[in-house]
């Protein structure tokens, strides 16, 4: 704290949206539950982990989810389900899909089959298709190495009720022990034809496979034994289709990977390349990732999301495979990232992926403060904060009336979140550390979600990401900067 230039005057603020000049912010909170997020989506009970089967249809954005209904902590899994207009207020469904003889129902996506290639819906009334992993628990126990398939079900309302396909499994394990989360999505071939892709993880690389029919799969190629990160298992990958900043198609990879992430435990890598003849070429062996944060994992994107949007949009699930089965909450267990909008953008002739903000979140905000000190209270538990960055380095720190805080900084070439005196770690010895990412280009401004137990860090709207979940013993209530952020502003979020 040595290197903050603090001015300790009297705090005075500015209300944009009102005619009282000065108020005083008085924090009101907004959690009724501990560490419950206000805008942050979470199940209302029970596990849950990775984002699946995103898809939109007809004005509605559906979220499915690694789900354990019976308890706070990973077990059978089952597809939770809920779906919003939004992106920002969410409605739990009943759950989709429950684990069968054929075993737990474990990651995966969803399509809508527009031309009902499957012959599970009709011309009328085409099919939404999600396409799963199941998983054998007795069988993962043995020496078996084939207890995890792929399979298919439908559903012909909307996404409310759903029928597994009657010849499960659509496509067998050959004999590796993970193999699993596929990721389908529809490409038009040059000659016009359209085909169905899976991205699947296989142990430590990546399988294509190619269907017409979302029943019948066909091996295509395999990419990534000898490039990337390895420090674990390669998991819930997603193929998706960029143009650069100069107009040039470009294809990225998303493939996430536990243990072996850049802050330990959970991350996701991501590769820069072509795909055609259905191979993945990458441009270079760079190893990327998407957030440089302890807690974004598994994240994929949604499909089928209008042209009019030209928009990839993602989500991912905010915790760590280090520490999610205990961390301090009591009915419920893991919240989702807030949504993000990828694309790619050039640093000094390198491309690299941004998540921005989704525009949606804009929605949530209540109240604006523009802060004129270095000082200044916050509203509530769930605020959003941007500042201008004058310097090359900078700091902030969010801080309670119990002596916790949590340390935003850029110093020598590096963005940090610092959690070492956040509340609650003692439930996994490695939770309260510092963490850090490189970054070698400019930092121009800030910008941070802030809720109940997480705190989201983005930078030039998001060309560097870090995730982190806290837990403070009382919600943070005060805010100081450095000399070098200018402009803060402070938005109270309601839903």
């Amino acid at each position: 704290m040595n290197r903050l230039i603090l001015l300790l005057i009297p705090v005075c603020f500015l209300i944009i949206s009102g005619c009282q000049s000065d108020p005083e912010i008085i924090f009101q909170s907004t959690v009724n539950e501990e560490y419950r997020p206000t805008y942050h989506f979470t199940p209302e009970s029970g596990w849950m982990n990775d984002p699946n089967g995103l898809v939109y249809l007809d004005g509605e954005y559906h979220l499915f989810y690694q789900f354990y209904p019976d308890s706070t902590v990973w077990g059978p899994m089952h597809w939770g389900h809920a779906v919003s207009r939004d992106l920002v207020n969410w409605e739990s469904l009943p759950t989709a899909l429950y684990p069968d003889s054929l075993g737990y129902i474990f990651s995966g996506s969803a399509v809508f089959d527009a031309e009902n290639s499957s012959g599970l819906g009709s011309e009328e009334n085409p099919p939404l298709v999600a396409i799963f992993t199941h998983h054998n628990a007795e069988e993962a126990e043995t020496s078996s190495d084939t207890f995890q398939n792929q399979s298919i079900a439908f559903s012909l309302d909307k996404g409310r009720t759903w029928e597994k396909y009657s010849q499960n499994p659509v496509l067998k394990n050959p004999g590796i022990r993970d193999f699993r989360d596929p990721k389908v999505s529809q490409i038009t071939n040059p000659d016009g034809s359209k085909s169905w892709i899976m991205t699947l993880a296989v142990l430590d690389h990546i399988n294509f496979y190619s269907s017409t029919d979302l029943k019948n799969w066909s091996l295509l190629s395999e990419f990534g034994k000898t490039i990337g990160a390895h420090g674990g298992v390669w998991e819930c990958p997603d193929l998706l289709p960029f143009k650069t900043p100069a107009g040039e198609q470009k294809w990225v990879l998303l493939v996430s990977i536990n243990p072996g992430g850049p802050q330990n435990g959970s991350a996701t890598q991501y590769f820069i390349g072509d795909f055609e003849n259905g191979e993945f070429t990458p441009d270079d062996t760079m190893i990327r990732w998407i957030d440089y944060g302890p807690d974004n994992y598994a994240g994929v994107t949604w499909s089928n999301l209008p042209t009019e949007q030209n928009r990839t949009l993602f989500i991912g699930w905010m915790s760590n495979w280090l520490y999610a089965n205990v961390v301090p909450t009591k009915a419920w267990r893991s919240a989702m990232t807030v949504p993000r909008e990828l694309s790619l953008f050039d640093v000094d002739g390198t491309l690299l992926l941004k998540s921005a903000p989704a525009i949606e979140l804009e929605k949530l905000r209540s109240e604006e403060f523009e802060i004129n000190q270095k000082e200044a209270g916050l509203p509530s538990e769930a605020v959003e904060l941007k500042a201008e960055v004058k310097s090359d380095s900078f700091s902030m720190t969010l801080s309670n009336e119990v002596g916790e805080s949590v340390i935003i900084s850029k110093e020598n070439g590096l963005v940090s979140i610092d959690r070492r005196n956040a509340g609650q770690s003692d439930f996994q010895r490695d939770f309260a550390a510092m963490h850090s990412a490189p970054m070698s280009w400019e930092a121009k401004e800030i910008r941070i979600f802030l809720d109940a137990s997480s705190i989201e860090l983005f930078v030039n709207d998001g060309e560097l990401v870090m995730t982190s979940i806290l837990f403070p013993t009382s919600p943070w209530k005060n805010v100081a900067v450095s000399e070098s952020l200018n402009s803060l502003k402070i938005y109270n979020l309601k839903k």
